[in-house]
């Protein structure tokens, strides 16, 4: 109904009226004023129950602090919500918005679901490039990253891999809708997820249901990054050995000896990235 929900906390009287016989009205408002948000009671008393001091308890709390914050419909008061429960328990914003961002989104497409009708198959035989696993694993790590709506790791991110070093096409659509929203500085990621076909809906689910084992996202981008310079320095590298072979393109000398220099550049780079 759009009201503002506060739990008023009390000690020492039944009701607020003994309250304020006993301990005067300026005391009774200071509790009024410290009143709680139901999300902040609710995540008070999840802590009574759990030693946050226990891995497997901070995991829970982690996750359950998640389904209460997903359920908040706006953005702003979701953002506050985690910027406090962050600093007051210790937990990383990054690791509280992946959690919050793969519920809503589940939910979301728990509800597209029940309204489909049943769809029309067609057979449709489309050639598709087959992309090495391991390409799509670092793909679905900057997706995932990605899909957390930090507009700074996203300056970052855009600063070293482009839309077109996407390789897997689905996750080249993804990348393209997300890089084009976060570069209006749009961080609303379930807006933009939306206008996504089901295909690329369908594989941010498994994006977001999969663990990518990011304690620290900086390092991961920096990994995630590292490896894209091999890739590319690699193809550079057999894309001039190829040219230096053809002996049909007539190079000059002065040609030859730039690209040689050029290849010589590339492996002193490539080793020391090993």
């Amino acid at each position: 109904m759009g009201c503002d929900i506060r739990i008023l906390q009390m000690e020492g009287a039944k009701d607020p009226d003994e309250y304020i016989i006993k301990y005067g009205n300026a005391r009774f408002q200071s509790l009024v004023d410290k009143a709680l948000s139901i999300i902040e009671f609710k995540v008070k008393l999840l802590k009574q129950n759990l030693d946050l001091n226990n891995t497997n308890d901070k995991i829970k709390f982690l996750n359950e602090i998640a389904k209460l914050i997903s359920k908040v419909d706006n953005n702003i008061e979701k953002e506050v919500y985690i910027e406090k429960i962050s600093k007051e328990y210790e937990i990383s914003k990054e690791a509280i918005y992946a959690e919050v961002n793969k519920l809503t989104y589940e939910n979301k497409q728990g509800d597209k679901v029940l309204e489909k009708t049943k769809p029309v198959v067609r057979h449709v035989n489309v050639p598709k490039m087959e992309v090495p696993e391991a390409v799509k694993r670092r793909e679905n790590t900057v997706l995932a990253i990605l899909l957390n709506g930090d507009l700074n790791i996203y300056q970052i991110i855009k600063q070293n891999i482009t839309v077109e070093d996407f390789k897997d096409e689905t996750n080249k659509k993804i990348a393209q809708k997300l890089y084009e929203e976060l570069e209006k500085g749009n961080s609303n990621i379930n807006g933009i997820l939306d206008e996504l076909g089901e295909e690329e809906q369908n594989h941010i689910t498994e994006i977001l249901a999969d663990d990518y084992e990011i304690d620290d996202v900086e390092k991961a981008i920096d990994d995630v990054m590292r490896s894209y310079e091999k890739d590319k320095l690699n193809d550079r590298k057999f894309k001039i050995l190829e040219t230096l072979e053809n002996r049909e393109l007539n190079l000059s000398q002065e040609e030859k000896n730039k690209l040689g220099k050029e290849l010589s550049e590339i492996i002193v780079r490539l080793a020391k990235m090993k």
